[in-house]
């Protein structure tokens, strides 16, 4: 059983940092969610060719947050071929994230901002933390991986998150991470070789499997339930609890969906818009 007694009594991640204010998955992102007083920086990370770990969302640059460094916009159709494991971390910093409107966050606050380091990002959190006399933050870090884009759009999941976890134990926080995943196989490795970390299982919408079916298929008990919120309802709160795990659902983005499942009595919540926890 893993042990989740060190995190939050009620858990508050900013999504990608805080994706509905800032571009997200920026260091300038993690910062503005640590102000709104998010307890875990929730984020993504791929692997570039050069085996560095970045945090990013997408395995390539996505056309919605984008600008080339020739300053166009990457297209629709052609965002797959401009592939982070492809691409060694110098190639990457080349490419900004921060500049383009996004179609969906139209209040986001727009700035240069390139995909960092995971390194650097933990970095830049420690030293911000630090200085401003406040504990350190949660990470809740999710392996961008699926079958289908093994040694295509990142290594196979074993070297991932090997990759990950060197860059995890260098820093000391191994204390402070979740790893989360919807690819089981990053959480089965995780569980069988570094079997401390805490790890969630993230589950989407779509998913018709019973909670049951899903933790059979997981083959272990985790530290923590993701599911997409509009799952959520008072029995799946209950069945989680019964089993020691905690329920943290993503995204939920109204004051008032997150006032509704805090009386369900979830564990946590996962937001683009943190400054709704205030």
């Amino acid at each position: 059983m893993q042990s989740t007694s060190n995190l939050p009594g009620f858990d508050k991640q900013g999504h990608r940092g805080c994706r509905g204010l800032m571009p997200e998955n920026t260091i300038a992102a993690m910062i503005k969610a640590l102000n709104l007083g998010v307890t875990t920086l929730e984020m993504d990370v791929v692997i570039t060719k050069d085996k560095k770990v970045v945090v990013s969302h997408d395995q390539w640059f996505s056309e919605e947050i984008t600008t080339k460094p020739d300053g166009s916009f990457i297209g629709q159709r052609e965002e797959r071929k401009f592939n982070i494991y492809w691409m060694t971390y110098e190639q990457v910093k080349t490419f900004d994230v921060g500049l383009k409107p996004h179609p969906r966050f139209p209040t986001q606050e727009k700035m240069k901002a390139v995909k960092p380091l995971l390194t650097e990002l933990i970095d830049s959190v420690k030293q911000y933390m630090m200085a401003s006399r406040r504990p350190m933050p949660f990470y809740n870090i999710e392996t961008k991986t699926q079958p289908e884009f093994d040694d295509v759009f990142h290594p196979k999941p074993e070297e991932f998150v090997d990759l990950l976890m060197a860059v995890i134990n260098e820093k000391g926080i191994a204390d402070h991470v979740i790893i989360q995943s919807f690819d089981f196989r990053t959480l089965q490795y995780l569980h069988k070789k570094y079997p401390a970390i805490r790890t969630a299982m993230l589950v989407e919408d779509f998913d018709q499997r019973t909670f049951k079916e899903q933790l059979a298929a997981l083959g272990f008990t985790p530290g923590i339930y993701s599911p997409a919120y509009q799952k959520v309802n008072k029995n799946m709160v209950k069945n989680c609890h019964k089993h020691d795990i905690k329920i943290i659902p993503w995204t939920v983005n109204t004051k008032e969906e997150i006032e509704s499942l805090k009386k369900m009595g979830v564990d946590g919540i996962i937001s683009d818009y943190p400054n709704l926890f205030n």
